[in-house]
């Protein structure tokens, strides 16, 4: 049987949904090679650009390795169990846009939980690899704001 091309998107697509539903793979090499063995013939750029189309995040499971997962397979309940102010390096703002590093690889994983439980302040974030910009609702209240979400981090 040969490589599959890779104009078979869908097909390739829903292998690493698959993939990551299962929850074992931690790094792009690991997912290129994964579905090399199911003949998909992939670079790191297309698994790159599959991963931002199904959206997927990393994550860490309960043993804090990272994972990719998908955004509707991950628990947020077990989110919290992890010390998320740890993930975080930094936290500063300009007095219009509140920037947080954190950790590499963890930037989505505490972005997400900042959009869900939304601390006083906040409108939305918008993650990188380890770079969180956060809108705040006021800049009038920014300082407020960081207070709100260093609080929520702890």
């Amino acid at each position: 049987m040969g490589l599959i091309p890779n104009s078979d998107a869908r097909s390739r697509l829903n292998a690493l949904r698959k993939l990551l539903t299962e929850g074992e793979i931690s790094t792009q090499e690991d997912l290129a090679e994964e579905l090399a063995r199911q003949k998909f013939q992939v670079t790191q750029s297309t698994i790159s650009r599959d991963l931002r189309k199904l959206g997927a995040i990393k994550t860490f499971d309960p043993a804090g390795q990272i994972k990719y997962r998908l955004p509707d397979d991950i628990m947020m309940p077990s989110v919290s169990n992890l010390d998320l102010k740890g993930l975080l390096l930094n936290i500063e703002h300009n007095g219009i846009m509140i920037v947080l590093h954190t950790t590499p690889g963890s930037a989505s994983l505490v972005a997400r939980h900042l959009d869900q439980v939304k601390p006083e302040g906040i409108i939305g974030t918008m993650a990188g690899d380890d770079t969180i910009f956060v809108a705040p609702a006021s800049i009038k209240k920014i300082e407020q704001t960081v207070s709100a979400i260093l609080e929520e981090l702890s």
